[in-house]
């Protein structure tokens, strides 16, 4: 699941850590995708279930760790022993730096990204402030020129990141040339637009994350 909750993407409700597999896989995985006459009833999967199709299709998967450091590494770690292809067609990606050393920690092998968006910690992906208090709004937009700082020049190093993962509204040539000079590649998401995409394709020449190969989606941040 992406989010805490299970409003946004299934027909279900409520927080994702009250509800046990058993419950949340009774739930319609389509019921608010925009494929869903196509796709009605789809179950949501283990993530054993999910890898194994995605090998099958032969698809590239990032597995996008929301936290817990030290569950998801173990977790992945065995993931990757029951399936040694995925050395070759993963990258685990994290907001979260320890995330991506503690996966490191266990299986250096595993390509890693870190994943970031600039003000991330005091502002929506729309822009609009996380917080009411000025005084905490203020203090996290502290916390994030430290963290953009970090990401850039100490924690992609520390961590031994391939990729660097930006959404894609601060992503220039100059940036993309950037982290080229250090070895790191850069994906962009989500690039939801024909126009965007081939931008990011011809002009920019980098991969992205999309929530559609085929028709115009929505905006997403």
């Amino acid at each position: 699941m992406h989010d805490e909750t299970v409003d946004r993407t299934t027909n279900g409700s409520g927080p994702l850590s009250k509800l046990r597999f058993s419950e949340l896989s009774q739930l319609d995985a389509s019921a608010k995708h925009r494929l869903r006459e196509k796709f009605r009833g789809e179950r949501v999967p283990t993530l054993q279930e999910a890898v194994e199709e995605c090998i099958k299709h032969q698809l590239t998967i990032y597995f996008d760790v929301k936290g817990h450091p030290d569950e998801a590494a173990a977790a992945l770690k065995e993931m990757y022993r029951k399936h040694p292809v995925l050395y070759n067609t993963s990258i685990v990606c994290s907001f979260e730096p320890k995330v991506i050393y503690k996966m490191r920690q266990a299986d250096p092998e595993v390509v890693t990204a870190l994943t970031h968006r600039p003000w991330s910690l005091s502002r929506l992906g729309d822009g609009t402030p996380r917080f009411s208090s000025p005084w905490k709004h203020h203090w996290m937009q502290a916390l994030d020129v430290l963290l953009d700082w970090a990401h850039h020049h100490l924690l992609w190093n520390l961590c031994g990141v391939s990729a660097f993962l930006v959404q894609k509204n601060f992503i220039s040539p100059d940036y993309v040339q950037y982290w080229a000079e250090r070895g790191v590649e850069v994906v962009g998401w989500t690039v939801n637009t024909a126009v965007e995409k081939q931008y990011y394709q011809d002009l920019l020449k980098i991969s992205y994350i999309t929530d559609s190969l085929r028709e115009d989606c929505e905006p997403h941040y």
